[in-house]
């Protein structure tokens, strides 16, 4: 068993969560087709590909840790619609975004060679990294490390990208024996035909006091 270790952080974040049309929400954390997104971007992987290529993708376990839960921050924008080549409609759109949030991704996978190939397309990416949508780039690094844990104790072991006054942190995972269902498991990233599957979550509060930094020495 392998894990891959994210860090996620710029300043804005905002991970569409099944909204559309004119109000686009953003969830509390990375979505896991949100993270999977980047990772086919940095793959070279195009919308219009042969979804088959997203599979081992979207086989990989995902979790989350909460290092910093950021700001929720509303933007408007004016979207026109044209007709005959002039302005037949105005309407304005409310996009949410997460300001100044830390994230801990985390994705579990039996290869370790799958999640080494990951990496070297993350550190060398074939199209920019963004953090749900492009307007929201990535600061860097993105890659953390590969460890052996399962990805539960991964999250749960990583040394703390920010710390916290409340020694508390929210790690959000995926399970495999039920939970809150989410729609939130990419198989196609096609503009004209976007599909996206069911999986589980669970979430808890752990506490980082449980964490030896001199376990690392």
């Amino acid at each position: 068993m392998a894990t891959l270790l994210l860090r996620l952080a710029a300043p804005l974040q905002s991970w569409g969560c099944g909204s559309k049309f004119n109000i686009r929400n953003t969830g509390r954390e990375p979505t896991k087709s949100g993270v999977i997104g980047m990772i086919a971007a940095a793959m070279g992987i195009q919308r219009n590909d042969d979804p088959k290529k997203l599979e081992p993708l979207s086989r990989l376990r995902y979790g989350v840790r909460v290092e910093r839960e950021g700001k929720l921050l509303k933007d408007f924008h004016m979207v026109h619609e044209y007709k005959n080549g002039e302005i037949s409609n105005s309407h304005i759109t409310e996009r949410y975004y997460l300001s100044d949030a830390v994230f801990l991704a985390a994705l579990e996978t039996d290869s370790t060679e799958h999640l080494e190939e990951i990496v070297r397309a993350l550190n060398n990416p074939v199209y920019p990294l963004f953090l749900g949508r492009r307007s929201c780039p990535v600061t860097l690094p993105v890659v953390i490390d590969i460890c052996e844990d399962e990805l539960v104790d991964a999250l749960k072991k990583a040394i703390p990208l920010v710390q916290e006054k409340s020694g508390y942190k929210r790690i959000v995972y995926e399970s495999y024996e039920g939970g809150t269902v989410i729609h939130d498991v990419p198989v196609s990233f096609s503009q004209l035909h976007r599909i996206h599957g069911y999986r589980y979550k669970k979430e808890f509060m752990h506490s980082m006091a449980e964490h030896d930094p001199m376990a690392e020495l």
